[in-house]
């Protein structure tokens, strides 16, 4: 075991016995053990595991994508006070504003990007047991939790003739070990990336449309969130090219949890004062509820203040419209 497997080893042991447990219960329910769609559905239960164990990471994701977003006219300010100053004492008191601003806020920068992190170990550890999944010595001792029978069937597995160990720019190099033939790796390869690509920017192009606010629209992090629209499906691109198509079917179906999750938390749950938030209370409106968010600040806001009418003699005290009454009977 070399230096990367010694660090990978919790991460790897975890991937293959979960992958084992479900192959083993689907095989219990009827289903092939040696078949690629058996692997396949294995794959997706992983996909299922692994995202459900990360969605208190995600709920603080959003915590701290949302602080980012309110604090953004607060930033801007900050960024227009020391621009053009690039002095060491300049930068140093800007960054002490820019962490009390992250206090204030109650915002970690580093966790609205923790959940990604959180699931490249298992993404690599996967990746590296497909690369060896036809190296003779797991198929004689097994893969860390799973069996060499295992191995060797999960080796042997393909869908539409495709094995799952397939890569699609090996294919077309001529690489001994494709099992299926060129055009089918391609096909399937290429038809899996596009849905990978697809779902990906759909996911950040929802979030930039509907799920930010008008202030933060402007801001470094809209800049962010554009750069990132473009340049993650390019990566993915590059990933369907040289990835096993085992892999492919996981980054796939673990961006549609995304775009599925997304979409939940942007329709029930949107950004204060996004386009989101007002679909939501449109929505609201129509069923006689009451606005929430920005909207229900804003009325609460407006009823405080005073209506600025007069009552006339109405408004008077009664007390005085008494004495009134009794001057006229007096006279």
């Amino acid at each position: 075991m070399n230096f990367l497997d010694t660090i990978m080893w919790p991460f790897s042991w975890a991937v293959s016995f979960i992958l084992s447990i479900a192959h083993t219960v689907l095989e219990f329910l009827g289903m092939d053990s040696a078949s690629g769609w058996t692997w396949t559905l294995s794959i997706i239960l992983l996909v299922l595991v692994i995202r459900s164990l990360l969605i208190p990471l995600f709920v603080r994701q959003i915590k701290s994508q949302r602080g980012m977003q309110s604090m953004q006219p607060e930033m801007q300010k900050l960024q227009a006070k020391y621009k053009g100053k690039k002095d060491p004492v300049s930068r140093q008191a800007m960054v002490q504003e820019q962490q009390a601003l992250f206090k204030k806020h109650k915002v970690n920068p580093f966790m609205t990007c923790l959940p990604i992190l959180a699931q490249l170990p298992i993404f690599f550890s996967l990746f590296w047991m497909l690369n060896r999944m036809r190296d003779e010595q797991y198929h004689r001792e097994g893969y860390f939790a799973l069996s060499p029978d295992e191995v060797t069937s999960l080796d042997g597995s393909s869908i539409f003739g495709v094995g799952m160990s397939d890569v699609l720019w090996g294919a077309v190099q001529g690489d001994p070990n494709t099992q299926g033939d060129v055009v089918s790796v391609v096909i399937l390869a290429s038809v899996l990336t596009a849905a990978m690509v697809a779902s990906q920017f759909f996911t950040q192009k929802q979030l930039m449309a509907k799920n930010m606010s008008e202030a933060a629209q402007t801001g470094q992090m809209a800049q962010m969130q554009k750069i990132m629209l473009y340049v993650l499906p390019l990566a993915m691109i590059f990933g369907g090219v040289n990835f096993p198509l085992a892999l492919i079917i996981y980054w796939t179906c673990t961006n549609l949890w995304t775009m599925g999750q997304q979409w939940w938390v942007i329709r029930n749950n949107p950004t204060p004062g996004s386009m989101a938030e007002k679909e939501l209370n449109l929505r609201r409106a129509a069923k006689g509820l009451p606005p929430v968010g920005e909207e229900a600040r804003r009325a609460a806001e407006e009823a405080k203040k005073p209506t600025g009418q007069h009552k006339g003699s109405q408004a008077q005290p009664a007390r005085k419209r008494k004495k009134k009454k009794k001057k006229k009977g007096q006279r």
